[in-house]
């Protein structure tokens, strides 16, 4: 259980939902307490100048999920530093020699569910935070995993490259919710 805790943080950003509202009257400090929510979709606090970094985070997943690890890796900066469940790596290379592997395998076997998205700018840097939920079969039962994610993605001469990535999961328990 605890790998698919691991796995599942990997598929936070992935989504059939668009990964941006038109929230271009927001301001990248201020919180807003009551995000827009698409009808049956995920709740989403980006604003305009975020959206070309939020398409990066969004390609990078959507990559990962369809196995294609050098699109995967084109939208990380060489030397990334991913953390998860207390390991680390420090390089891009390092991610798609190893790890990516069996996260891409994971994917291929997960519902996501993006529950909610925000995503700020502050000159050549933006964050983008994601909470999903993670459905899927473990030994013929259901298991939802609830998972986060924040990528810090900076402004490059080739376009928005991640630099960090965080992912932390937890299997649902009854009552848990983002």
């Amino acid at each position: 259980m605890k790998r698919i805790a691991t796995l599942a943080c990997l598929a936070l950003s992935i989504s059939a939902a668009p990964a941006f509202a038109d929230d271009s009257k927001a301001t990248p400090h201020v919180h807003d307490p009551a995000p827009k929510q698409a009808p049956a979709g995920p709740v989403l606090s980006v604003p305009a100048q975020a959206q070309a970094a939020v398409s990066s985070v969004e390609r990078f997943s959507e990559a990962l999920a369809a196995g294609r690890l050098d699109a995967a890796g084109a939208e990380l900066d060489p030397e990334v530093l991913i953390l998860e469940s207390g390991g680390a790596e420090y390089s891009a290379a390092e991610y798609l020699g190893g790890h990516a592997k069996g996260d891409a395998a994971f994917l291929k076997t997960a519902h996501i569910q993006l529950v909610r998205r925000t995503a700020r700018v502050s000159g050549d840097l933006a964050w983008v935070a994601s909470e999903s939920e993670l459905h899927l079969s473990k030994d013929g039962k259901p298991v939802t995993v609830l998972s986060t994610e924040t990528m810090l993605v900076q402004r490059t001469d080739a376009g928005w490259k991640i630099v960090h990535i965080h992912w932390s999961s937890r299997t649902k328990a009854p009552g848990d919710h983002h």
